[in-house]
């Protein structure tokens, strides 16, 4: 099979995709592993007490706080996370965050064979606006390769 070449890109803020609304936090996706065939970025904003719960997924994420405040969890231990802060999440790693007071604004940054992008996407496309419908959510989470401890 023939190698696909990857072209470099350069986005502007205005030729962004529109934010995706993910149970309360807006996320832009930069770059998806598609796109780069490699990593995945994205741009993510949060009111204060919005995140994902604990869970995990098989490939490495970071995060950079550029605003505000995050509390993370990570293997069941606590860190209050302030602007300048990065959090690297490896492969497998049972993880979770909430915004903090005020809320805040980080870079997500995926390893290769991410699924991050397809799920934001499918979350944003399937679950309305509003208290989310938890059993749906669970399963399109389940379905783009996150799955939750009991």
């Amino acid at each position: 099979s023939a190698i696909m070449s990857i072209q470099h890109f350069v986005l502007r803020p205005d030729q962004r995709e529109r934010a995706l609304n993910v149970v309360g936090t807006q996320i832009t996706v930069l770059a998806s592993n598609a796109a780069t065939q490699s990593y995945g970025i994205t741009l993510q904003q949060g009111d204060e007490g919005t995140g994902p719960p604990p869970h995990s997924h098989d490939w490495d994420e970071a995060f950079y706080v550029t605003q505000g405040a995050v509390n993370f969890q990570c293997d069941g231990q606590a860190y209050a996370c302030t602007a300048g802060t990065l959090v690297h999440v490896p492969r497998g790693t049972v993880h979770g965050f909430s915004y903090a007071r005020g809320g805040g604004q980080m870079l997500e940054l995926t390893g290769s064979g991410a699924l991050a992008a397809q799920l934001f996407a499918a979350i944003d496309h399937e679950i309305p606006v509003g208290p989310p419908d938890v059993p749906k959510l669970l399963e399109v989470a389940q379905r783009n390769g996150v799955s939750f401890p009991l």
